[in-house]
């Protein structure tokens, strides 16, 4: 469950590592993003001479959540940190990077994300 100002940390390997929420574009009103929304972020710390800047803003899709996420068969995931991967554009699922580091939630690759899925260490 994210907000407003929330910090991430970014997942893949496009160069951004600190990055903060800073929308919720085609919501409406909606306050919170959980797992699988693409939101609006903008990069607050990256590496040199990477694919994305410092002060770039970009969008992105929640891959981790600290807030626990209630399943269909009555599980919950809950994972240790907040994490996004960055997209390549406005309209498009393919991420940016072309590594995506640690576990995401199955509910990624149920969503159409299927590269990021595909690119996963592991699916939780």
């Amino acid at each position: 469950m994210l907000q407003l100002r929330s910090m991430l940390v970014t997942a893949d390997n496009a160069g951004a590592k600190k990055v903060m929420m800073i929308g919720l574009p085609g919501k409406g009103n909606r306050r919170y993003a959980y797992i699988g929304d693409i939101i609006n972020i903008t990069v607050k710390n990256a590496v040199p001479y990477a694919q994305v800047k410092k002060s770039e803003i970009l969008r992105a899709v929640v891959v981790r959540t600290r807030k626990e996420k209630r399943r269909e068969d009555g599980s919950y995931i809950r994972f240790d940190d907040n994490a996004c991967v960055i997209l390549l554009d406005k309209n498009s699922k393919d991420p940016k990077g072309t590594r995506i580091f640690g576990p995401i939630a199955k509910e990624i690759k149920d969503l159409g994300f299927a590269k990021i899925a595909s690119l996963a260490e592991e699916i939780y």
